[in-house]
């Protein structure tokens, strides 16, 4: 039987004195009509298939399936992944790396895989249909994996490699006619030459090197010197040389969705703040640290952002006529102008807690569209797309949104075991500072800020040994007023690190002798 399940928040009258309580913005009210309609649109996009998700959070798409308004069709009948679920965001049956490994670490993270093909496959085979397979992107591994008959909702690998190639990236951005002002000053070559020459190329002292299009910053070198120059030298080229432009790192969700009359409809999200080479939080230099929507965004660079990527959606259609869901990765400056650094044509860990800003508008996640677009089926409930961006515009340059901050091990802190007596949740701090359980979570949207509540996600369980370089929790909530969890780029607020100091609390040293 079809499910569309949901709930309100409860209504507080007051106090006895007759005092209506402190305020709180609700992130969750999706108009039912609206999510009813994504709902079965879904269903019939997946004409009765079991929907199984591949992703390394077997969670992936809980903020579509929990939370306050909660569409069940999302929840995935098989979830394959690297870390385990917890309540109440199991899906169906769960098939976790670590459940068999006990471990996390940098391999893990990048190698659960092949680790999981045993246990996946089993269960694979046991659906009664060839499953739809929601994931970042399609490989030959992964459909062999899935099975005859299977689709997997991804663009096809070679597509999506020339869309992501660093060093094609500003002829696409050419091609799609984004505008000069939103492009960085940069220099195309096969090998790399001198740093002074690199340096009179694109006219600043601080250059970005970066070559192939390996996710997690793995391809992007910040070359400040020679010992820099030699990091870059080891990748593998042709070469994307730009100026270092100093400010926000940012990234933007998009949907674009095939209309009747052969073009699209492109919908973009609120845009975020993010940070980057967090140390305290266990991020290396280039990689991302999280996702803030709470901070405001001056309103022409967000129009700026908004229109790029609008212009790329358009021309992907045309080109390659591929649609569904995307995120551009920007920098805002200081002087609140806004540059494109890349193109990521996928789902990715950012656009999980974005959803809630689309819930905010009273809308169900793009994910449910992007999936009925992977599959041929009709997306009818997203509405006018100029006025959803003139709305997330509006949006972007407000106070107060959902936030993720992720939380890696430190070199100096492992390997540890994590004594996390309630795992997953939602907690706040006691007034020692230390982690109080509150109740079962998994949704932004189920802690109430004012509060002072928050929700720890993807916390390993107590007999998992971490390692360096390990996802340890996805600290995650919903921001309000002046309260950020990021002060900078690069730096993490003081809120932030009393948070990642109640964690570090949780370790215990891990001693194999003794285990």
């Amino acid at each position: 039987m079809e499910r569309l399940s949901g709930h309100r928040r409860e209504a507080h009258v007051g106090d006895e004195n007759g005092h209506a309580p402190a305020a709180r913005r609700t992130p969750v009210r999706m108009d039912a009509d609206q999510a009813r309609a994504a709902h079965h649109e879904l269903v019939a996009a997946l004409a009765g298939r079991p929907l199984v998700a591949v992703e390394r959070f077997s969670t992936a798409l809980r903020t579509g399936y929990t939370g306050p308004d909660a569409i069940e069709a999302l929840r995935p009948a098989l979830s394959i992944g690297c870390y385990g679920a917890w309540e109440p965001a199991t899906p169906g049956v769960v098939v976790a790396a670590e459940d068999r490994t006990r471990l996390r670490s940098i391999a893990e993270r990048h190698g659960w895989l092949p680790r999981t093909r045993h246990d996946a496959a089993r269960h694979l085979v046991q659906l009664d249909r060839p499953p739809v397979v929601f994931t970042w992107y399609a490989t030959h591994r992964l459909r062999e994996l899935a099975g005859p008959g299977a689709v997997v909702t991804a663009i096809d690998g070679d597509v999506r490699a020339t869309i992501e190639a660093k060093h094609l990236f500003d002829d696409l951005l050419r091609a799609a006619g984004v505008p000069a002002v939103a492009r960085v000053p940069c220099v195309h070559t096969e090998r790399l030459p001198s740093l002074p020459e690199l340096r009179r190329a694109v006219r600043t002292e601080r250059v970005v090197v970066q070559a192939g299009y390996a996710g997690e910053g793995r391809g992007t070198v910040i070359v400040s010197d020679e010992e820099d120059m030699a990091r870059a030298a080891r990748l593998l080229g042709p070469y994307r040389v730009a100026a270092y432009v100093s400010g926000w790192p940012a990234t933007i969700a998009v949907l674009s969705v095939p209309d009747r009359d052969g073009g699209v409809r492109v919908y973009a999200d609120r845009p975020s703040h993010s940070s980057t080479g967090i140390a305290e939080l266990g991020i290396d230099p280039t990689r991302s640290a999280g996702n803030d929507w709470s901070r405001p965004w001056p309103t022409p660079a967000a129009a700026l952002l908004i229109e790029c990527a609008e212009r790329i959606a358009v021309w992907a259609w045309r080109r390659y006529g591929i649609a569904g869901l995307f995120c551009l990765d920007a920098i805002l400056t200081p002087a609140e102008r806004v540059y494109l650094s890349a193109i990521k044509w996928r789902h990715q860990e950012s656009t999980e807690v974005a959803a809630v800003n689309q819930q905010s508008l009273g809308l169900p996640p793009f994910v449910l569209a992007h999936l009925s677009v992977m599959l041929g089926g009709q997306v009818t409930w997203l509405g006018d797309p100029h006025e959803h961006n003139q709305l997330s515009l509006l949006r972007a340059t407000q106070s107060g949104g959902p936030f993720s901050v992720k939380v890696r091990l430190r070199r100096e802190d492992g390997p540890v075991r994590v004594s996390a007596v309630h795992g997953p949740g939602i907690y706040r701090l006691d007034p020692a500072d230390r982690l109080m359980w509150v109740r079962h979570g998994a949704h932004p949207g189920d802690a109430y800020p004012e509060r002072g509540e928050f929700l720890l996600a993807n916390l390993p369980g107590p007999d998992v040994v971490c390692h360096p370089g390990a996802d340890i929790a996805t600290y995650e909530g919903i921001a309000e007023g002046e309260a950020h969890p990021f002060d900078g780029p690069h730096s993490a607020a003081l809120s932030t690190e009393r948070v990642l100091a109640a964690i570090r609390d949780l370790f215990l040293p891990y001693d194999p002798a003794r285990a």
